[in-house]
């Protein structure tokens, strides 16, 4: 099976406000540049559409490492879900979860790999996450 790094950042000018994602995808020496934004988003939504689209331009099934600086996913994905998942989309306050629909699809694409997630400082010089940061703020200029 290949191994990819994956590595996703979101952006948003006002929260709620224009908002980007990006994603740089390593594979064997290769890399793969990809963004998108939205008109009216927030901040963790686009950390989410980050993490979703990086797994969605994957082909096949695969060993991946995603690295986030968002705590929200990381959390998110590897704790808070599976309690979600059991109460009915529902949080400890007994509300809906917000964001529900990317989680849902976050958590669809995340059980088709072998995923293992790492969180990173954002704007500490992590060389990708620089990377994903441009591309994020990319996807805004983009609109």
């Amino acid at each position: 099976m290949k191994t990819v790094n994956i590595y996703t950042d979101g952006a948003c000018r006002g929260n709620p406000g224009v908002g980007g994602w990006g994603v740089l995808i390593e594979f064997e020496g290769n890399s793969k540049e990809i963004f998108g934004g939205q008109k009216l988003t927030t901040n963790n939504q686009m950390e989410l559409m980050a993490a979703i689209e990086g797994l969605r331009a994957l082909n096949e099934k695969c060993i991946v490492n995603i690295t986030t600086d968002s705590k929200y996913v990381m959390n998110g994905i590897n704790s808070w879900i599976k309690g979600w998942k059991n109460n009915n989309w529902k949080n400890s306050q007994k509300k809906n979860v917000k964001n529900k629909e990317l989680w849902m699809k976050l958590d669809e694409l995340n059980s088709q790999h072998d995923v293992k997630w790492s969180w990173v400082k954002g704007h500490s010089g992590h060389a990708q996450n620089e990377i994903a940061d441009q591309l994020a703020n990319k996807g805004i200029d983009s609109l």
